[in-house]
Formats: C-alpha cells, structure tokens, sequence
C-alpha cells in the first residue's frame, strides 16, 4: 500500500506550514498540554479522582498507575545494575542528606525570614504548609520516569526513592518537632487535634503502598525479562513504555490536584499567596538542582584528589583519596541525584500531613497547598530540565577523539580502572621498546649487509689491460 503524498502546491502553502508547525509543537509537548487539561479537569470535577472519589482514586492511581511506572521499570532494568546500586551507600547518604537536612534547613530559614517581616498577605499556616513539604521524603513514580527519560541511572534512582520514602515515616515527624518551637510552636504537630492514624499507622501504610506499588511489580517485571529477554526488549522498544510511564504520572498528579480542588485548599489563602508560591516554587526547585549538583560533583575533589595515588604519595593524600574521590559521582549517577534531591513526594505528604495534623484540621486545606504545587512545578521543571540533562551525559559521545577523564570516573570502579590503564601503559611501553631494540638491531644488520656487498663489488672488479 503507497503512502499517501500532498501535492507540492499544499505543502509550500503558507496555512498549511503555520499548521504543521503548530501541530508539530503541540505533539512535542503533549505532556505539558495533558496535565493542563487534567487540571481542568480536576477543577470542574474534583469528585470524579479525589481519594475517596467516584473512582477510589487512592487504589486505582495511587496503586495501579503508579505500579505500572515500576512494572515497566522492572521489564527494562537489569538484575545485577539493580544489585550494585541497591549496596551504593555513598549514593544513599548523598541524597538522604540533600532531600532531608539540607532543603529543609535552607526553607526552614527563608521563611522565617519572611515571617520576621511581618507581610500580613502570606498566612502564617501557609508557611508552616511549605516547612512541612520540604521535610517530606523525595517523590517516587516522577523522580524514575524523569531520570529514565534523562537517560541516567534511574536503576539507582528506584533505589534511592525507596530508601528515602521508608525512612521518611520517621525522619519526617522528628523534623518537625524540631522545627517547629520557638516562633512556628503554634504549627507543632503535638498542639494540634490528633490525627486518625498514628506513626504506626502511618507506616505499615507507607510499607503497603511501597510493596503493592512498588515491590511487587518489580519483582514480576525483573522475572519476566529474565526468562524472555529477547521478548521483553522487543515489547519495550515496539510499543514506547516510557511514554506510557509518563501518561501514568499525569494521572498521578490528576488524583493530586482533585483531592486538593475537593477540600478547596486553593480557595482558603489569598491570591497573593498563590501567585509568591507558584515562583518561589519554580525558583527554589532550580535552586536546590543547582546546589545538588554542587553537592554530589564537589569541585575540591577534582582540584585536589583527582590523580591515583603512587609510592611517592603522603599517606595523608591516599586516605583522603580514598574517602573523597568516591562521592566525585560519574554523570548517570549525578542526574539521578539532581532529580532525587529536591523533589517531594505528595502522595506520602498527604498521609504524613493528615496523620500529624488530623484529617479535621480546619487548617489541613492551607498545609497542603504548598505540597499540591510544589509537585506539579517540581514535575513540569524536571521535564524541561531532561533535555538538557540528556545533552549533558551524551555530550562527550558526540567527540569520540577527545579524552574525557572526568566522564570516565566512577565511584565504584575508579581504583580498579585507574589499574588497568597503569597497566596497559606499561605494556604500551614495553612493545614501544621491543619495536625500538628490533628497528636498531635490522638497522645495524642492513648496514653491514650493505659494507659487504659494495666489498665484494669492488673485489669482483674485471682487470684492465
């Protein structure tokens, strides 16, 4: 069957290229025009996916979208990838330390400096809401469908959300309490109506969602790629999963936005607060994506304890060599990271939000604006950020010819590799060597050959008469 071809007069017609371009940008940027009608949606029908609405958005979202993101995961992540990253503590610690303490304390001191001017439009509640966001675990299902669409290690971007939305149950509530004396005591947890569940609760509920979620379909996705292989590459390139990941995060922040429309948290703070919130959101997220990269490429690293190092190396620089170099991450790991790190999650916000201030808190519409936001900004801004990021890790494939160092380091392997080029050098060198000694010696011999040939010429001469 022949394609159908336009004639040339249509496609040089002027309508006809203006459409095409617009079409072509539109199919670009589906996601974007997606979520926008998703929140639409989600405006004029908030009962049809709030938690608890016509649909049981809390199981059919909250569990089948998001095990559909790990099933697919699973069916495309190898088994022994999986291994390596889970044991990768550095990596853990990195992240843990950049999601919890150090987003949290920086929030923590904006916004009592906001508080401490005494700007009457943003409520005080409202300031207490973006405390708790970011002391909240990082996000699961957008962190890995960013990170995979990047092209970086998304198989150590499942291992650290996991890690950080178990030990979020109990890192989470003990911020807070030290967060929140002093001048924010009204907005502690323990002065407020208790909530249905307790810390208890809240995290046999967190392990459920995670093994129902999360674990299971990993699970199923890992034995299906390993007893069909072949299959399982052809069903993940034939039918484009990773879009198909991406539809299920829109339905994620679908739910999001419905259960926040419902108990009309946008309606109960001022517009003002609304539009501070909507770029200081934006703003802070490339902040903390900055500073994460800071974080996990330090520059003294590469400075000072870049070489291997040899017999003439004080001790003092091999320790420091040794404890240092290793969180100096490769630019896989390094976008995983960026993409963890400022990220918060919603949909184990919401649970750690009702559970400390109670599901009745005439105040819970306010807390929750801040995290409602804050993931679909941190979602949008992560998607335009791929590209980018994508450019970054494939940037020294396009030079081929030019040695890059820096994207060869790794934090697993690096003394093993530093070896092998040692190695591989002396070898190089000894072959030089060898080549050097033979050329003389043939040299040496060719001349001699070339003395005894021009003797016997001469010795072989006619007489004259």
């Amino acid at each position: 069957m022949k394609k159908l071809q336009l004639p040339d007069s249509v496609k040089n017609n002027k309508v006809y290229i203006w459409v095409k371009k617009i079409l072509d940008f539109l199919i670009g940027q589906w996601f974007f025009c997606l979520l926008g009608v998703f929140v639409a949606l989600a405006y004029e029908y908030p009962e049809f996916a709030k938690q608890g609405g016509m649909i049981r958005a809390e199981y059919s979202i909250g569990y089948g979208a998001v095990a559909v993101i790990f099933l697919i995961s699973g069916l495309s992540m190898s088994s022994k990838a999986l291994l390596i990253n889970a044991l990768n503590w550095r990596a853990h610690f990195t992240v843990l330390t950049m999601s919890f303490l150090i987003t949290s304390s920086i929030i923590y001191g904006i916004v009592s400096g906001i508080r401490a001017s005494h700007d009457g439009q943003i409520d005080d509640w409202l300031l207490v809401g973006m405390i708790v966001t970011h002391a909240c675990p990082t996000t699961v299902s957008s962190n890995v469908v960013m990170t995979k669409q990047a092209d970086g290690n998304d198989i150590l971007t499942l291992c650290e959300v996991t890690v950080g939305n178990i030990l979020g149950a109990f890192i989470t509530p003990a911020l807070l309490q030290m967060y929140m004396t002093g001048v924010w005591d009204f907005g502690n947890p323990s002065h407020q109506p208790s909530g249905e569940n307790s810390i208890g609760d809240l995290y046999k509920e967190t392990m459920k969602q995670l093994g129902l979620s999360v674990f299971v379909p990993l699970f199923v996705g890992q034995v299906i790629q390993n007893v069909f292989p072949k299959q399982t590459k052809w069903t993940c390139t034939t039918f484009k999963l990773n879009k198909v990941g991406s539809f299920m995060l829109l339905l994620i922040m679908f739910q999001s936005f419905s259960t926040a429309f419902a108990q009309h948290a946008f309606s109960s703070v001022s517009h003002a607060s609304i539009i501070f919130l909507v770029f200081f959101n934006i703003g802070i997220y490339l902040f903390f994506t900055i500073l994460t990269f800071i974080y996990s490429r330090p520059y003294f690293v590469r400075r000072w304890f870049w070489e291997y190092p040899n017999e003439q190396s004080s001790w003092l620089y091999k320790w420091s060599y040794k404890l240092l170099n290793p969180f100096y991450y490769n630019k896989k790991d390094t976008v995983a990271i960026m993409l963890c790190g400022p990220a918060k999650t919603a949909a184990l916000g919401v649970s750690l939000v009702s559970s400390q201030y109670g599901s009745n808190n005439p105040n819970l519409g306010i807390l929750l604006v801040p995290l409602v936001l804050y993931q679909a900004e941190q979602v949008m801004t992560a998607n335009f950020l791929t590209g980018i990021m994508k450019k970054w890790i494939h940037y020294d494939d396009e030079k081929k010819n030019e040695s890059d160092d820096e994207n060869q380091l790794s934090h697993r392997n690096t003394r093993e590799e530093d070896e092998e080029i040692s190695q591989e050098e002396e070898e190089l060198q000894r072959e030089e060597n060898n080549f050097t000694e033979g050329t003389e010696e043939t040299e040496q011999t060719s001349s001699s050959g070339s003395r005894e040939v021009e003797s016997f010429s001469m010795h072989s001469q006619p007489i004259k008469a």
